[in-house]
């Protein structure tokens, strides 16, 4: 068992005992390797945003939250590799950490035998290589977004004039090039902003006002757009 297949059979060993704790010396014999070697493995599903928790004392160990993880997916390996393709098209996104966390929660929970007939798919399947360096930036809007703040943007236009802008981000535009919606304080309107013209990026502590988004405000974007809300159905 290599280390993805080990760090896959970790999560359902956790999943399939919770709320029930495993201790590291436990797994380590399940899986036949060191205790320090499983608490690298715990840690880096931890980072990769697997609920996982420690629970303390004699009879404590390592918790998988079953409320929050995914039961075994009927889902056949063609789709998890389609899965993989289009969320490598999300790269340099302020989606590409969530989409990269999402996909293994799905490798995590999937039966080993499709697991496996994925894995020899998606292995003659070639994608280009992203040579841009990941960058914080995306996350950084996506989480004011989120958490609706107030964005401080040192931004380049077209012509290659930088400025500082306070926005108010309101959602994105994707595509070929990834845009920030967002109530320009600098222009007092909305305006598209587009990601790779982003310099810099800093979320305030100051709350953004709720506002309705009109693309026919936008002068840089526009074009037919729908939600994913409406595209998909979050039922």
């Amino acid at each position: 068992m290599n280390r993805t297949e080990r760090l896959y059979a970790l999560v359902e060993e956790l999943r399939a005992v919770s709320p029930r704790p495993r201790s590291a010396r436990w797994l380590a014999e399940r899986f036949g390797v060191s205790t320090r070697t499983i608490e690298r493995d715990l840690s880096a599903l931890q980072q990769s945003g697997v609920p996982l928790y420690a629970e303390p004392g004699r009879s404590g160990g390592y918790v998988v939250d079953k409320d929050h993880t995914l039961p075994p997916l009927t889902i056949t390996p063609a789709e998890a590799a389609a899965l993989a393709v289009a969320l490598h098209g999300l790269s340099g996104t302020p989606f590409a950490a969530d989409a990269r966390s999402a996909l293994y929660k799905v490798f995590a929970v999937m039966p080993q035998r499709d697991l496996q007939a994925a894995r020899e798919l998606a292995g003659r399947v070639r994608v280009p290589v992203n040579p841009v360096k990941p960058s914080a930036l995306p996350h950084t809007l996506r989480e004011a977004l989120s958490a609706r703040r107030l964005l401080r943007l040192c931004y380049a236009d077209e012509q290659g004039e930088v400025t500082d802008r306070t926005v108010d981000p309101l959602g994105f535009l994707g595509g070929d090039q990834w845009h920030l919606i967002g109530w320009c304080r600098l222009s007092s309107a909305v305006r598209g902003f587009r990601l790779d013209r982003i310099r810099e990026a800093r979320a305030l502590e100051e709350t953004a006002e709720p506002r309705p988004v009109d693309l026919s405000e936008l002068d840089t974007c526009g074009g037919d757009f729908v939600s994913l809300e409406e595209l998909y159905g979050f039922a």
